[in-house]
């Protein structure tokens, strides 16, 4: 079965080609970063109208990449939420007018449960029961994967995600837009243990997150120190570390509370390279592992939905031909596959 992903919950625009006996096939992605930076974040309004624009131009792309017509196509997958609702209305009417026009079925996609299925694309993917953490810019939660469909949510940010912190702590310090990755790239000429910052709720029992007041704690040393690029390096150091040991700890106590030592990590804080290292570290202590997806899948992008679609479509789980988008969406609500 040739399913068509189709991803525009946010600022990226993503389609791909999966085919469930042959794999991945091809994808494409495009990034709405330019064209959001002169305002600091995502723009709602100006997110859609983009996608309108690069949708379906990246379908043709897509297609003549895997050397497909768009009679071949079998099913349409998009993201149906959450996000962005103007977005996702973009590609969830281009993804129905495709599937009613070809007479294939189509199925809207949970964006997270993309992003916790996108490790299982790659070699020697995880069998359930695992734990997954799922951390981007807009969700830093901890999930019970007992089978694909089944998800017990274990822990959430109380306040701001990881990837989130990452981006206004950036945006604090000076850094340009996106703010996350350039603060992961200047942690790296950083000084460890220059600034310690405390692991929010590691001294207390339970797998929930906080990130604003290690935030806090980042503003008042940037505001008290010589701002000198050498010690802005330091700082965003040691907020990193922070991130970085408060994931990995509340990880570990996920995988004694649910007797497993599989982790599956997924979201756009998941390329971070320290993150990657420390966690695998913890597992391997645990005699366990940890699975990652390719660092280019971390981010939103439409081979995830393309996967997660084509496992539902192979099921039999076809829905009706209306349009219906979720800004929120609880994924413990989901089917069984």
């Amino acid at each position: 079965m040739r399913v068509l992903g189709i991803e525009t919950s946010c600022d990226e625009t993503g389609v791909a080609l999966y085919d469930t006996t042959l794999g991945l096939r091809a994808h494409a992605l495009y990034s709405q970063i330019a064209l959001h930076a002169e305002y600091g974040g995502v723009v709602p309004e100006l997110a859609s109208r983009d996608h309108v624009r690069k949708l379906l131009p990246l379908v043709r792309q897509t297609l003549a990449e895997a050397d497909l017509s768009v009679s071949d196509i079998d099913g349409v997958a998009f993201t149906a939420g959450p996000g962005l609702i103007g977005a996702l209305l973009v590609g969830a009417a281009a993804g129905r007018a495709l599937a009613w026009a070809l007479d294939v079925p189509a199925i809207g996609v949970h964006h997270m449960e993309g992003h916790l299925l996108a490790p299982l694309m790659e070699t020697n993917p995880p069998k359930p029961p695992f734990v997954a953490l799922l951390v981007s810019g807009g969700h830093t939660q901890l999930v019970l994967v007992k089978a694909i469909g089944d998800y017990q949510l274990l822990g959430e940010t109380l306040d701001d995600a990881a990837g989130e912190a990452f981006d206004k702590t950036a945006k604090m310090m000076g850094l340009p837009y996106p703010g996350g990755p350039e603060l992961a790239k200047l942690a790296e000429t950083g000084a460890p243990g220059k600034y310690k910052f405390s692991r929010p709720m590691t001294d207390r029992p339970g797998l929930d997150f906080s990130f604003s007041g290690l935030k806090t704690q980042v503003l008042l040393a940037w505001q008290k120190s010589d701002k000198t690029d050498a010690t802005r390096a330091d700082i965003a150091r040691g907020f990193e570390d922070a991130v970085v040991d408060t994931l990995a700890i509340k990880c570990e106590r996920a995988l004694h509370q649910c007797e497993t030592n599989q982790l599956v990590v997924a979201g756009g804080v998941g390329a971070n390279t320290r993150l990657r290292a420390k966690l695998a570290e913890s597992c391997a202590k645990l005699r366990g592992q940890v699975y990652f997806p390719r660092p280019e899948f971390c981010t939103d992008n439409g081979a995830m939905i393309a996967f997660a679609g084509a496992l539902r479509l192979q099921a039999g789980q076809v829905e009706t031909s209306a349009i219906t988008v979720q800004a929120r969406w609880d994924m413990a609500t989901l089917s069984e596959v």
